[in-house]
């Protein structure tokens, strides 16, 4: 029996003082994270003076046009060219469009914006797990369910709440990065098909700007977030401390 009761005990002060490590966490870590990407926001790589800094070129020439000098030459030249593309089965087999090789054996991404979005990803990530964690911190502080005197109590689950809001959009923000990458393969596939349609290559530069654009948006936003959820714990710590603090606590 007193083996039981002291592994209880060992357990509960262990309990203790992961809670006091995440208070102490949850206090200091959204204002030195709100202060890290304020300065990241001031770094050049995020500051270019003009959109085309970033630009990537696409290193895959137009092919010279094929001349013909009569219908029935034309006519001959196509299908000899349906020919060769079902004999040497490298093409596309339902449109038969030629696909060009890339020089170097691969089309790379935009080098610039990879070496942006690698630094943002891990911002991201952190602002997760730190919501995850004083979200954890904020209910282990929600008292028994009791009647009345619940207001402190309200303010905690807003405070949850909010923090579970903050979670999912910066999970969002890892989507939308996917979804950049996929969109550009797409149209450089497009380019590798189609290389004499300018209009392809014009907007991969579009989307990479747009890319780039959303990136310093998305570290603005995570230093906002910080801030606002700071400013929210901060303003009602108390109460989410001491939801229930009675009236004679008042008086002292």
């Amino acid at each position: 029996g007193c083996c039981c009761l002291s592994d209880v005990s060992r357990l509960l002060s262990q309990v203790d003082a992961f809670r006091e490590r995440i208070t102490a966490e949850s206090q200091i870590s959204f204002p030195k994270k709100l202060l890290e990407l304020d300065h990241f926001l001031k770094d050049p790589s995020i500051n270019i003076s003009e959109l085309k800094e970033i630009h990537s070129e696409i290193h895959l020439t137009v092919p010279d046009p094929i001349l013909l000098s009569s219908l029935h030459d034309g006519l001959e030249a196509q299908n000899a060219k349906k020919r060769k593309l079902d004999d040497a089965g490298g093409d596309d087999a339902v449109t038969g469009t030629k696909v060009f090789v890339m020089p170097g054996g691969m089309m790379k991404s935009n080098g610039n914006l990879v070496e942006l979005i690698e630094r943002v990803k891990p911002e991201i990530r952190t602002l997760i797990e730190k919501c995850n964690t004083v979200k954890m911190w904020v209910q282990l502080l929600i008292p028994r369910i009791e009647d009345g005197n619940n207001f402190g109590v309200s303010i905690q689950e807003e405070t949850v709440a909010e923090l579970r809001t903050v979670e999912g959009e910066a999970a969002s923000y890892l989507d939308q990065i996917s979804r950049y990458y996929i969109t550009r393969a797409k149209l450089v596939s497009k380019i590798a098909k189609y290389p004499h349609v300018e209009d392809y290559r014009r907007t991969v530069t579009e989307i990479d700007e747009k890319e780039y654009i959303s990136l310093k948006i998305i570290v603005s936003e995570l230093r906002n977030q910080y801030v606002t959820l700071h400013d929210m714990i901060l303003k009602n710590i108390e109460k989410i401390k001491r939801p229930r603090s009675s009236n004679t606590d008042a008086l002292y």
